[in-house]
C-alpha cells in the first residue's frame, strides 16, 4: 500500500513538472510573438512614415497610390457626364480614331466570377462602353479614363493612331508592338482591363504584389535598377503594380511629369499625376 502512494505521490509530482514546463514554453512563445509583433508593427511603421514623406514632397506615394474607395467607385461618373469628359478633353482631335466620337459594335460577355454580364450592341460611344464597364466589373469610370490616358494619351490625343486603339490600355499589347488578338481593339480593351483588376484580386495570391505587407518592387525592367521594398498599403494599390509592375524612381519624381534617367519608369507616377490632375486626390 505505500509503494502504491508513493508511486501515485510521483505521478502527481511529475505531472506538475510537465505543466510548468508546458506552461513555460507557452510563455516563451507568448514572449516572442509579442516581440516579433512589436517588432513588424514598427517596422510597418517607419515604412508608412517614409512613404508618407515621398507623398508629401513629390505628392506620390509608392505605397498608396489610390484610395480603395475611388478606386472601386462605380457610380463615380454617369454615362453623359463620361461624354461631357471626353468631349471637352478631346476637343482638338480630328479623324476617325477620336474616342469622343468614336462608335464600335460591343460583344455581349456572359457573367462571371470577375464581373456581371455585359450586353452587347451595334454602334455604343466608348463613353457607353467605359460606363457599362464600370458597372459590370465595379471598377471606377475615373480609373479607366486614367488608364487610357496614361497608356495611350487616347483621352487628349489630337490625331490617335489605330495602334493607339487598338493596344488603348495596354492589356496584353507589348510596347511597340502588336496586341494579343484577344484583347485588341477599344472595346476588348475597356472591358479586358476593368475585368483583369477583379481578376487580380480573386487570384492575388498568384501574383508578386499584395495589400498589407511588405513587397520588393523594381523601378525598371531593367534588373541593374534595383528594387525597393515597399509596404502596400490598400488593394488597389497593389492591383495597380500587378498590372504595372515598376515604381518611379527619385530621378522620375523630381522631374514631375517630365523625364527623369535610364532607371525611371513612369505608369504608376503618370497614373497620379493624371488621375491628381482630372480628379483630385487619388488619396
Amino acid at each position: 500500500m505505500a509503494s502504491s502512494r508513493k508511486h501515485a505521490h510521483l505521478t502527481h509530482r511529475q505531472f506538475r513538472i510537465l505543466i510548468i514546463a508546458i506552461a513555460s514554453v507557452v510563455v516563451v512563445a507568448l514572449i516572442a510573438s509579442l516581440g516579433w509583433f512589436v517588432y513588424w508593427q514598427n517596422k510597418k511603421n517607419h515604412a508608412i512614415a517614409a512613404q508618407n514623406l515621398i507623398a508629401a514632397q513629390y505628392d506620390f506615394n509608392p505605397g498608396f497610390i489610390i484610395a480603395d474607395d475611388q478606386f472601386f467607385d462605380a457610380n463615380s461618373m454617369s454615362e453623359k457626364q463620361i461624354q461631357h469628359f471626353l468631349e471637352e478633353k478631346g476637343a482638338k482631335c480630328s479623324g476617325n480614331n477620336c474616342i469622343a466620337t468614336m462608335q464600335v459594335d460591343t460583344k455581349t460577355q456572359a457573367q462571371d466570377n470577375e464581373c456581371a454580364a455585359y450586353q452587347g450592341a451595334k454602334g455604343e460611344h466608348i463613353s457607353t462602353i467605359i460606363a457599362k464597364s464600370a458597372s459590370a466589373c465595379g471598377i471606377s469610370p475615373k480609373v479607366l479614363l486614367t488608364m487610357l490616358q496614361k497608356e495611350q494619351h487616347l483621352v487628349t490625343a489630337t490625331e490617335p493612331t489605330d495602334f493607339q486603339i487598338e493596344a488603348a490600355m495596354g492589356l496584353s499589347c507589348p510596347d511597340h508592338d502588336s496586341c494579343d488578338p484577344k484583347y485588341a481593339g477599344i472595346f476588348n480593351q475597356i472591358f479586358g482591363a476593368a475585368k483583369r483588376f477583379r481578376y487580380y484580386i480573386n487570384h492575388i495570391d498568384d501574383y508578386d504584389y499584395a495589400p498589407n505587407t511588405f513587397n520588393d518592387i523594381a523601378y525598371s525592367p531593367n534588373a541593374q535598377c534595383g528594387t525597393s521594398s515597399v509596404y502596400i498599403e490598400n488593394q488597389a494599390t497593389a492591383l495597380l503594380y500587378i498590372y504595372t509592375p515598376y515604381q518611379p524612381n527619385t530621378a522620375a519624381l523630381k522631374a514631375g511629369a517630365g523625364e527623369g534617367d535610364s532607371c525611371s519608369a513612369y505608369g504608376n507616377r503618370n497614373f497620379s499625376i493624371i488621375y491628381t490632375n482630372w480628379f483630385g486626390s487619388p488619396r
